[in-house]
């Protein structure tokens, strides 16, 4: 688990739970397709888990 993941926002927030719209701006996420950079760990991991709906998910 020591790669680097790359997380893209693919769908809209706007209906989304407030604790998920949280998750998301944690993660670093802002708009509709943008892309970051995030360590490979077990934090990150359960903060994609609780909105892999709305999110895509690469391994690096």
């Amino acid at each position: 688990m020591a790669g680097k993941l790359k997380i893209t926002l693919v769908k809209s927030i706007n209906r989304a739970k407030e604790n998920q719209v949280a998750t998301v701006k944690a993660l670093g996420l802002k708009k509709i397709r943008s892309v970051v950079e995030q360590n490979d760990n077990a934090q990150i991991r359960g903060m994609i888990n609780k909105v892999s709906h709305l999110v895509a998910v690469e391994e690096i």
